[in-house]
């Protein structure tokens, strides 16, 4: 018996043991796996920002010169709205507010520009450089709400630049509010010539990028400034300039005198015979690859970590505002860390691409995500001040005075559209636009294209017939989407103060009012589109009965069948087919 008992108190405790040893493994296990995922997550955050250099350095060669050339322009950029779709374009071109900005800054300083010419410009690059981190939102499209999330958080960007620019650039061109106020700014200021400060993001990424492409952004510049020996030449750097310690110490240098000297460029392409569109299309797909890559990658490492108490932890930390009574002086202090972190990376494009992630996960509210990026457009203009204080001390004061704008600018339109809470109309119209792109997809790649293309481009083709006719044409514009405003939000808050047949706009046609009918087209097309893959590899007579039906599915019911799960009948030619196809365009 006590031999039976000891036995069984052996197993037990050996039991025991092997338990303790299996716990204390999974727990080093699981201590391991997260301490290895913080590295990971600064690699591929690393990664990331390097892939956002790149594509700027492909966006240049692919339309660097194009820009040159429309800021040669003269008579062009003398008309306001011309100029501000100018600064949109060029901006979306070079993917950099930072190169269009200082492109202004040294036309100015050569005098090929004037002050107030350069300031609706400088308000389009403003717009043009929010496409970034839209383009970075379309990467989490796969879940509906982070995508929701991240898109009204790349938006909101967006909705602020152009709310600002609709009130600002009228105000301008009727007083020139912007050029009295800076001009006095400049004349106040002791202001000295000096060299721009170090960019701590590009001593960190230089390492990296300058191995696959080196550009020599001077001859954008000096196109733009109507200098016709530049437009053949190629943006690509062969030679670059070193310290003359460095070339001494060199196989085959001697010591050098001067303090720069000329030595040949070490890059993936300094060699390359391929022209600069077919470098720039290279770098463009292989960039995309890596930021999406990366980008996914980040956000499953940040769901795998921000999860349980610590997200919540972490989203009671960032959110919450201060104790009463400083509440208020909460989202005042996220525009100066976000003014800060700007600052030190000298890009607002990669501030709020790297934010837009957190807020698809929800890490971030967007009502906080508004403020740090109020505080990112004011960070992003200390690129263009730094550059007007290395131009010439007969140009500095002009030079000076632009960058100036552009900082006028941005706080102008915080004043206008932050301090009162109903004033902050650019989260509501993130907000809506967050919803009907989670509904339909497709609405994203739209946006962008509508946007930063299309629009520009009709007010700027309308723009050059003249003052008469954009007015003529712009203000019937206005005014109808001021009234369709007015009355969407009565039609919400208070319907009784409409009349009755005004309350809803079943009125008009269902293709004025709604987006279903366009994504019942665009649904039957990409049906259409998979029928005839299909049929490529399998020729029946009769297309199969669960494509008919298909095609015949009013597109409202898509999403309530996608949720569902269910399993469609297999079709012979085809074989299963998604349902959610038509809504993940």
């Amino acid at each position: 018996m006590k031999s039976s008992i000891l036995t069984r108190l052996g197993c037990n405790t050996a039991a025991l043991c092997s338990l303790a040893e299996l716990g204390l493994y999974t727990k080093a296990k699981s201590i391991l796996s997260s301490l290895l995922k913080v590295p990971l997550m600064f690699g591929f955050l690393y990664l990331f920002v390097c892939s956002l250099d790149v594509l700027s350095s492909a966006f240049q060669l692919a339309g660097g010169k194009v820009a040159g050339d429309i800021f040669k322009d003269n008579a062009i950029l003398s008309n306001p709205v011309a100029g501000l779709v100018v600064g949109i374009l060029v901006t979306v071109l070079v993917q950099s507010s930072s190169t269009s900005t200082s492109i202004i800054v040294s036309m100015v300083a050569s005098g090929l520009l004037d002050v107030s010419s350069a300031i609706p410009i400088t308000m389009g690059s403003n717009i043009g450089t929010s496409v970034t981190n839209t383009i970075v939102a379309l990467m989490q499209a796969g879940d509906r709400d982070d995508f929701k999330r991240a898109f009204a958080g790349a938006t909101v960007h967006d909705c602020f630049n152009w709310l600002s620019v609709l009130v600002l650039l009228p105000l301008e061109v009727a007083s020139g509010y912007l050029h009295r106020v800076t001009k006095i700014a400049v004349a106040t200021l002791n202001i000295r010539s000096g060299q721009d400060a170090p960019s701590l993001l590009k001593v960190i990424t230089e390492p990296f990028t300058c191995l696959i492409i080196q550009l020599d952004k001077s001859v954008i510049t000096g196109i733009a400034m109507g200098d016709e020996s530049l437009s053949n030449r190629s943006l690509i750097k062969v030679w670059c300039e070193l310290p003359a310690q460095q070339v001494s110490s060199l196989p085959g240098n001697g010591a050098g005198t001067d303090p720069l000297v000329p030595c040949p460029g070490h890059h993936l392409f300094v060699d390359s015979s391929l022209p600069d569109l077919a470098i720039g299309l290279m770098l463009l797909a292989g960039s995309l690859v890596v930021l999406c890559t990366c980008l996914i990658m980040l956000v499953k490492l940040l769901n795998s970590v921000l999860k349980g108490q610590a997200a919540k932890a972490i989203q009671k930390v960032i959110n919450t505002d201060l104790p009463f009574p400083f509440g208020w002086v909460t989202g005042y202090f996220a525009i100066l860390v976000g003014a800060a972190m700007t600052f030190v990376m000298q890009s607002s494009s990669v501030f709020t691409s790297a934010i837009t992630p957190l807020i698809g996960l929800g890490v971030i509210s967007i009502e906080r995500a508004y403020p740090l990026t109020l505080g990112s457009n004011i960070g992003t203009t200390t690129t263009a001040i730094l550059d007007a204080l290395a131009s010439p001390g007969d140009k500095l004061a002009s030079a000076f005075q632009i960058a100036l704008c552009h900082f006028f600018f941005n706080i102008s339109g915080i004043l206008l559209w932050y301090p009162l809470p109903c004033t902050r109309l650019p989260i509501h119209m993130a907000k809506e636009l967050g919803e009907c792109t989670a509904k339909y997809r497709w609405f994203a790649v739209l946006y962008l294209i509508v946007c930063f293309l299309l629009l520009p481009s009709l007010v700027f083709g309308i723009s050059m017939a003249g003052w008469e006719v954009l007015v003529g044409v712009g203000t019937p514009f206005l005014g109808l989407l001021t009234c369709v405003a007015m009355v969407n939000v009565l039609q919400r808050r208070k319907p009784s103060h409409l009349p009755k047949w005004l309350q809803t706009w079943d009125l008009l046609p269902s293709w004025l009012h709604s987006l279903q009918p366009m994504d019942r087209l665009i649904t039957q097309a990409t049906l259409c589109c998979v029928n005839r893959c299909s049929g490529n590899l399998d020729e029946p007579s009769e297309a199969s009965p669960q494509i008919k039906i298909r095609a015949d599915l009013d597109i409202s019911v898509l999403p309530y069948l996608e949720e569902l799960a269910l399993s469609p009948v297999p079709s012979p030619r085809l074989g299963p087919l998604p349902l959610q196809s038509a809504t993940r365009l």
